[in-house]
């Protein structure tokens, strides 16, 4: 039997080629190979990419790192008034930022040391300091409370807090409180102008910050860098403006008073120097008090002088009598049938449009008509001056085109033009409606008539300056045009001096003074219609009428306590204006002089604070570098030693006699003098003449006095007076 054996296998051949098995570990290692070549490939342009491309990129986050730049503030410009008093400056404030970084787990202990030291939640400081960026890190930089009195912030002692940062900060300081306060406006937070003077200047006020390069040290030190040059801040310009301090408390004190006895609901005086354009004093009631906004309220803010509009009423028939004179339609002597106070006034076919006065009169000239303001003759006026002629005369006065004034916020009003003009507007127009018109526009018109027929653009800065007294900015006189001719201002002063002495503002006359006014009532419209009893009363008026210094409208807002008419409420309020201000220096022929930086060597001229309340005499005479010396518990001044006009040194006192004074002078007796009848302020002027003390009860014109004139008192005895305002002899009308 053969067995059979199995194949013989010869062995393998390490010099032949490899069987498919064997190159596998080839490829791999190719593999292996093209990956090490691509991600040096990838390295190498992200080098490229980062050293080269975005190089500056890179830069900028290392310096951020180690680099940190503060800014250098700018201080804000300071505003004064005609004289260089100061209205608005700066107080050094502290204010408090972290780093939530730094803070990290000591943001409870922060959050509660902030909490007891400024009275606010807890929780309100953690949120800062736990608050986010959109990427959910940790913001670098947070404000924990800003502009904070020093003295509060030492409570804090934020020197061992980690993270907390202490920033010197400018805080606006408004030195009058509310006096002028809607005028000069107010900034934000961060200084910022948001409303008036404020933010109208804001470009000359806010100044430029500077900047300094802090490098850190290894510890996260701060040190300043001698690579870079610190850029030093350019602080904000100086504005001086045309306002009189003395007088816009006096307006202001007296619009207050008319608003509250009136029982309205708000009130606004604009005072301007008809020969320059100039804004001499400016209110608003209800205003604002820009150091005190937690009671903001934006209708407080608006400057209603420049922003709200109105029909005018009477106070516009100067444009139809400038009109009629301009023209030779019409001369003061012409006489007019009154038609006793109701008046059909033909329309288109047989309709008609009533018009009606408030007394019933028979016959008048255009003078009378002018001084008891009658609808009815300036309406049959109307179409005897005619569309165009009517709308030229009001167009040339600056009715419907801005004034130009350099005040945010101005509106130019409505005038239509004559080819929309509806049938009625010509007779309506003609007496004050279907027009709409700013405050503004209303004094600058009768100043142009108070300035012998020329109209200026008014204005309230005289000049910008920096801190070395160099003018950046001046504002001069600027004239307009001329809108009437000096003939027909006359006739038309001649005429506002009858409405004062014989016609509808018999209350705005002034003893020994010839004062040219006119008074207005228009209706207001609400919801759509003409409601009842809402009525703008209003009373412009200029003085000197010879050779008027100052022009004066003074608007009260749906006055209810003592009727509407603006010869009832308006015109007293003028008055007592008018009064406070005749006797005084004569300011207003003056012109505004740069602020001098330092004293002259002959010394300070002492100012004259007489009859303004202690609180604004007080800060006049600090503003020039004085002291006031208190005499007596009122709060009105009667008489200061020395005179106004006197020559003192910084840091002298200037005393002040206050009407509450309780002199008791040894020896010497003297018979009272009898001021009855007589404005409370040349009753005032007489008996402290005398060395009498005064104690006043009301306002206007006094009608009892205590002791009575002719008794024989110990000298500097107080002597009580009782005043009332004066009596209307006969009705106010439109």
């Amino acid at each position: 039997m053969m067995l059979k054996k199995d194949p013989i296998v010869p062995p393998a051949s390490t010099a032949g080629p490899q069987p498919d098995a064997v190159q596998l570990p080839k490829g791999r290692l190719i593999a292996l190979k093209l990956a090490f070549a691509l991600f040096f490939v990838l390295i190498a342009g992200r080098l490229v990419e980062v050293q080269i491309l975005e190089a500056a990129k890179y830069q900028a986050l290392a310096r951020r790192q180690y680099e940190q730049t503060h800014a250098l503030p700018a201080v804000r410009g300071a505003i004064y008034d005609r004289y260089g008093n100061v209205l608005v400056s700066n107080s050094m404030h502290i204010s408090f930022a972290a780093d939530p970084v730094m803070v990290g787990e000591h943001a409870d202990r922060v959050a509660g040391r902030f909490s007891r030291v400024f009275g606010k939640p807890r929780s309100f400081y953690l949120a800062k300091l736990r608050s986010t960026t959109a990427s959910g890190s940790l913001r670098r930089f947070v404000w924990l409370e800003r502009r904070v009195h020093p003295e509060l912030g030492q409570h804090l002692e934020p020197s061992g807090l980690s993270g907390i940062v202490l920033v010197d900060e400018a805080k606006r300081l408004y030195h009058y409180d509310d006096v002028a306060g809607t005028l000069v406006g107010f900034t934000d937070i961060d200084n910022k102008g948001i409303s008036g003077l404020e933010l109208q200047f804001e470009e000359y006020l806010r100044g430029k910050d500077g900047s300094i390069v802090m490098l850190r040290d290894g510890l996260g030190r701060p040190r300043p860098s001698v690579d870079y040059p610190r850029k030093e801040p350019r602080d904000g310009y100086h504005l001086t403006l045309t306002i009189d301090l003395a007088y816009q408390a006096i307006v202001e004190e007296e619009l207050k008073r008319g608003v509250a006895v009136n029982k309205a609901d708000a009130g606004l005086a604009v005072m301007l120097n008809p020969k320059t354009g100039e804004i001499l004093a400016l209110a608003n009631v209800p205003g604002l008090n820009p150091n005190k906004l937690s009671s903001y309220d934006v209708s407080s803010a608006r400057n209603r002088v420049v922003t709200d509009v109105f029909e005018p009423g009477s106070v516009f028939k100067a444009v139809t009598a400038s009109a009629a004179y301009e023209h030779h339609l019409v001369s003061p002597e012409k006489r007019f049938y009154a038609e006793r106070g109701k008046y059909k006034a033909p329309l288109a076919g047989s309709k008609f449009r009533l018009i009606t006065d408030s007394h019933a009169y028979d016959w008048l000239t255009f003078q009378e008509a002018i001084e008891v303001s009658s609808n009815i003759v300036m309406a049959k006026v109307g179409p005897t001056i005619g569309a165009e002629r009517l709308y030229r005369q009001a167009r040339d006065f600056g009715f419907g085109i801005p004034t130009g004034v350099d005040l945010p916020g101005e509106v130019r009003g409505r005038l239509k033009k004559p080819f929309e003009w509806s049938g009625t507007t010509l007779q309506t127009l003609a007496y004050g409606y279907e027009v709409a018109v700013t405050p503004l526009q209303i004094a600058s018109a009768y100043a142009a008539v108070a300035n012998s027929g020329v109209l200026m653009k008014p204005y309230v800065v005289a000049r910008v300056q920096n801190n070395e007294g160099e003018v950046i900015l001046e504002q001069r006189p600027q004239r307009i045009r001329r809108v009437i001719s000096s003939e027909t201002a006359t006739l038309l002063t001649r005429a506002f001096e009858g409405v004062v002495e014989r016609g509808t503002a018999l209350d705005a006359r002034i003893e020994g003074v010839c004062v040219a006014g006119k008074t207005g009532t228009a209706r207001q419209v609400i919801n759509g219609k003409y409601g009842e009893g809402h009525y703008t009363a209003s009373f412009v008026g200029y003085f000197p009428a010879a050779d008027p210094q100052v022009v004066c409208l003074v608007m009260l807002d749906k006055p209810r306590a003592r009727g509407y008419y603006g010869g009832l409420t308006s015109a007293p309020v003028f008055r007592a204006i008018a009064e406070r201000i005749v006797n005084t220096t004569g300011r207003f022929t003056k012109t505004p002089q740069p602020r001098e930086h330092s004293q002259p060597e002959n010394g300070i001229s002492v100012p004259d604070v007489r009859t303004l309340q202690v609180m604004i005499a007080t800060k006049i005479l600090e503003g020039q570098e004085l002291k006031g010396q208190m005499i007596g518990t009122g709060d009105i001044v009667v008489r200061q030693i020395p005179d106004p006009g006197k020559r003192l040194e910084a840091g002298d006192v200037v005393q002040l006699v206050l009407n509450g004074t309780e002199a008791n002078v040894a020896g010497g007796r003297a018979a009272v003098p009898d001021v009855r009848g007589m404005s409370l302020r040349r009753a005032i002027n007489r008996l402290v003449v005398s060395n009498f003390d005064v104690q006043v009860r009301g306002s206007g014109v006094v009608v009892e006095q205590v002791p009575a004139a002719g008794q024989n008192v110990h000298a500097g005895a107080t002597i009580h007076l009782v005043c009332e305002p004066r009596t209307l002899l006969s009705a106010a009308l439109y």
